[in-house]
C-alpha cells in the first residue's frame, strides 16, 4: 500500500511537471542568445532553429498579453463608480490576468525581458542572423525573405541593401519571396490600396482601404491593451518618497493614458521610420470618398466625406465635395460610427491627460498625428457652380517642404555659357525637374581633371575610408575642393588644375540655378571629384549595380511608393548634378538610370561622356541608380546643392576663402614659387 502510494505520488509529480512544461514558453531572449552562440560556432542549422523559435516566442508573449487583457477587462468591467466595487474589479481582473497569462506561457517572471532585448526584436535583429544562416544552408528563398524583412526596418543598412540586390539575381529566388514577415496588416492593406488607386483601379482599391480601416481599429485596440502593463516613472523615484494610494493609481493611470495616446503615432509609423505618416487615419476616408465616387457609389462617398470632416472640421475642399454629394443624392448622410466613437474616446483621454499631467507637475502639450498640411489649397476639387469634377488626387503624406515653399517648380532658364548645349529636358526625360547638358567643359578640361583625380583622390574618401562603399566589385576614390586646393598649394598637383576643379563646380552650380529658374540662391551641399574603378578578376557574371537605386534627400520605400524625408537621408539637399569626365566604357556600362518610386520602372537613362552633365531635383521624384563599371574607370564631378544656407558645405566656404587669398597674392601665374611647407 505504501509502495503503491509512493508510485502514485511519483507519477503524479511527473504528470504535473509534463503539464507545466507543456504550458511553458521558452523566453525569447534566451532563445536569441542561443542562436547567436550557434552562429559564432558556425552551427547554422541551430541558428535557424533558435532564431525562428525566438521570433515565435516573442509573438506568442505579445499576443497572449493582448488576448488575456482584453478577455479579463471584458469579464470584469468597471460598471460602478463606488469605491469598494472599483477595487473589487481590480482584484478580480488582476487574478484573471495572472491565471490567463501563466496558463498560456508559464510563470510571468520567466518573461521579464530587458528593454535592450525587446528593442533588438523591435529592430528585427534576429532576421539579420536568419538571412545569413539560410544563405549558408543554401535556402536562398528564405534568406531573401529574412533579408527583406530586416531591411524594411533598417533601410540605412547598406550591406543588407546590397545583399538584396544579389538575391534578386539568384536562380531559384522569385519576386514573391521578398515578403515582409513582420508587415502590419493595416499598413500593408493601406499602401496596397494606394498603389491601386494611383493606377485608377478604384473598385479594387476600395476593398483594400476598407480592409485597412478594419485592421487599423483592431490594431488600435491591441496597442491600447499592451499599454496596460508595467510603466516607467522617470520623473519620480517611488521608493524615495511617500505617495498615498490614490496618487499612486493616478500616476500609473496617467502613464497608461500617455502610452495609449501614442498609439496614434505608432500605428501611423512604418517600420524603420522616425516620423508618422501625416494625416494617416483621415487619409483612408479621403481616398475612399473619391474612389467610391469614381465607382458610382455616391452614398458611400458622402459617408466617407462626412467622416473625414470629423477629423478636419470645415476643411474647404472636403466641404465642397460633401455639398456636391448631397446635391447629387438629394439628401444628407451620416459619418461612420467607429470614427465617431474613436474621436470621442480620444477627446476624453486628452482631457484626462491634462488633469493627470498637472497632478504630476509635468506640462502636457496636446498632439494629433492626423493634423492637416495647411488646408491643401492646391488640391483639385469640384469647381464651384458646375456639375463636373476635376481630377482629384489626395496629396502625398510626405512633401518636399523646401521645394514646395521656397519656389515654384520651373525650368527653361538661360544656360549662361555660350558653348553649353541643352540636350534633353524634363519632358524628353519623362519626369519632372530633370535636365541633360552637353559641352559643359571641353575635352582638354576633362583630361586635366581626370589627371588631377588620379593624383589627389583617396580610396574611401567621403565614406569613412570604405574602399568599396556601394559594391565590392569596384574601388571608389574621391577628393573635395579644399583638399585639392591644399595639394595645389603644396605643389603636389598643378595649382591651376586645382583651380579648374573649383571653377568647374561653380559653373555647374550656376547652370543648375539658372536653368531651373530658382528664386533663391543655390548653395553647395557637397562637392566631390570621384572615380570608380572595376576591380580585375571580379567582373565575370556580375549583376550588381555601381550605385544601388536611391534618392538623394529621402529614404526610398518602393513598396509604399513613398520617399521618407528623415534621417539618415540628407533631407536638406534640393538639387543634384553629375558632370562626367569620360565615357570610354563597355557598351551600356555606367549608365545612370532614373526611375519611378517603385524602383523598377525606368523612365530615362544617361550614358556618360566627357562634358555631359545631368541635373535633377533630389527628392523621391527622381530615384536613380548606376550600372556597374565592368572595365576601366569612370570619373566625374558629383555635386549636391541646397536652398537652405544653414546647410552650406563647410569645406566649400573654406575653399572660397583660400581662393580669395590666392587671388589677392596673384599666385595663379605659372612661374609663381610655392613653398610646400606653408599652411593654407
Amino acid at each position: 500500500m505504501d509502495v503503491n502510494s509512493k508510485i502514485y505520488g511519483f507519477l503524479t509529480c511527473i504528470l504535473q511537471a509534463l503539464l507545466l512544461s507543456s504550458a511553458t514558453l521558452e523566453p525569447f531572449d534566451l532563445l536569441h542568445d542561443n542562436g547567436v552562440e550557434a552562429f559564432y560556432k558556425g552551427d547554422y542549422g541551430n541558428v535557424v532553429r533558435y532564431m525562428e523559435s525566438a521570433l515565435k516566442s516573442f509573438s506568442e508573449v505579445r499576443q497572449t498579453r493582448i488576448r488575456c487583457r482584453l478577455k479579463c477587462s471584458d469579464q470584469h468591467r468597471f460598471d460602478s463608480f463606488l469605491t469598494d466595487k472599483i477595487f473589487e474589479v481590480i482584484l478580480y481582473r488582476g487574478h484573471c490576468l495572472n491565471q490567463c497569462i501563466e496558463g498560456k506561457i508559464g510563470a510571468q517572471s520567466m518573461h521579464k525581458i530587458s528593454e535592450d532585448a525587446i528593442q533588438d526584436f523591435n529592430r528585427r535583429i534576429p532576421y539579420n542572423y536568419l538571412q545569413l544562416a539560410y544563405r549558408k544552408l543554401g535556402q536562398l528563398d528564405k534568406a531573401a525573405s529574412a533579408a527583406h524583412t530586416y531591411f524594411q526596418a533598417n533601410p540605412e543598412h547598406v550591406e543588407m541593401g546590397e545583399d538584396l540586390e544579389q538575391y534578386k539575381a539568384q536562380k531559384g529566388v522569385k519576386e514573391e519571396d521578398f515578403i515582409d514577415r513582420e508587415s502590419r496588416p493595416h499598413q500593408k492593406a493601406f499602401f496596397a490600396g494606394v498603389k491601386l488607386y494611383d493606377k485608377g483601379n478604384y473598385e479594387e482599391s476600395v476593398t483594400l482601404f476598407e480592409e485597412a480601416l478594419t485592421e487599423y481599429y483592431r490594431a488600435d485596440v491591441e496597442c491600447r491593451a499592451l499599454c496596460e502593463g508595467p510603466q516607467h516613472f522617470e520623473e519620480q523615484k517611488h521608493v524615495l518618497y511617500k505617495y498615498n494610494l490614490y496618487e499612486l493609481i493616478s500616476d500609473h493611470y496617467t502613464q497608461v493614458l500617455h502610452c495609449q495616446h501614442e498609439c496614434v503615432r505608432d500605428l501611423a509609423t512604418r517600420p524603420g521610420r522616425l516620423s508618422p505618416v501625416e494625416n494617416y487615419l483621415p487619409l483612408h476616408y479621403d481616398y475612399l470618398q473619391f474612389a467610391y465616387f469614381q465607382a458610382g457609389r455616391n452614398e458611400e462617398a458622402l459617408e466617407c466625406a462626412l467622416t473625414y470632416l470629423l477629423f478636419h472640421e470645415g476643411e474647404e475642399f472636403m466641404t465642397e465635395n460633401m455639398e456636391y454629394y448631397r446635391e447629387v443624392l438629394g439628401h444628407d448622410g451620416q459619418p461612420r460610427k467607429e470614427a465617431e466613437q474613436y474621436l470621442r474616446r480620444h477627446k476624453q483621454e486628452l482631457d484626462l491627460l491634462l488633469i493627470g499631467s498637472s497632478n504630476l507637475g509635468v506640462p502636457y502639450i496636446e498632439g494629433h498625428y492626423w493634423s492637416s498640411s495647411g488646408g491643401r489649397e492646391d488640391a483639385n476639387r469640384i469647381p464651384s457652380g458646375t456639375d463636373g469634377w476635376m481630377d482629384y488626387v489626395p496629396k502625398s503624406a510626405k512633401r518636399n517642404v523646401t521645394m514646395s515653399v521656397l519656389h515654384e517648380l520651373r525650368e527653361g532658364g538661360p544656360l549662361l555659357y555660350e558653348n553649353v548645349r541643352l540636350v534633353q529636358n524634363s519632358d524628353t526625360l519623362n519626369g519632372s525637374q530633370r535636365v541633360l547638358f552637353d559641352d559643359v567643359i571641353s575635352e582638354d578640361e576633362c583630361s586635366e581633371l581626370k589627371h588631377l583625380a588620379h593624383t589627389v583622390t583617396a580610396a574611401g574618401d567621403g565614406y569613412k575610408g570604405k574602399m568599396s562603399p556601394h559594391t565590392p566589385n569596384e574601388k571608389f576614390e574621391g577628393a573635395t575642393v579644399l583638399k585639392t586646393l591644399k595639394y595645389g598649394y603644396e605643389g603636389r598637383v598643378p595649382l591651376k588644375s586645382a583651380r579648374l576643379f573649383y571653377d568647374v563646380s561653380e559653373k555647374a552650380r550656376r547652370i543648375i540655378e539658372s536653368y531651373f529658374m530658382l528664386n533663391s540662391t543655390l548653395h553647395f551641399s557637397y562637392t566631390h571629384l570621384v572615380c570608380r574603378t572595376a576591380i580585375s578578376g571580379q567582373q565575370d557574371h556580375r549583376n550588381d549595380l555601381s550605385h544601388p537605386i536611391h534618392a538623394d534627400n529621402c529614404l526610398l520605400d518602393p513598396e509604399a511608393n513613398e520617399c521618407w524625408k528623415e534621417p539618415p537621408a540628407y533631407t536638406y539637399r534640393d538639387y543634384s548634378a553629375l558632370l562626367y569626365l569620360n565615357g570610354d566604357f563597355a557598351e551600356n556600362s555606367c549608365l545612370l538610370y532614373i526611375l519611378e518610386m517603385d524602383a523598377k520602372t525606368v523612365t530615362a537613362s544617361v550614358k556618360p561622356r566627357c562634358g555631359r552633365m545631368v541635373g535633377f531635383s533630389s527628392g523621391g521624384e527622381n530615384p536613380h541608380g548606376v550600372r556597374a563599371v565592368t572595365r576601366g574607370q569612370r570619373c566625374a564631378v558629383a555635386l549636391w546643392f541646397t536652398l537652405d544656407p544653414l546647410y552650406r558645405e563647410l569645406e566649400r566656404l573654406q575653399a572660397d576663402e583660400v581662393i580669395q587669398a590666392l587671388d589677392s597674392q596673384h599666385m595663379w601665374d605659372h612661374g609663381q614659387h610655392i613653398n610646400p611647407k606653408d599652411e593654407l
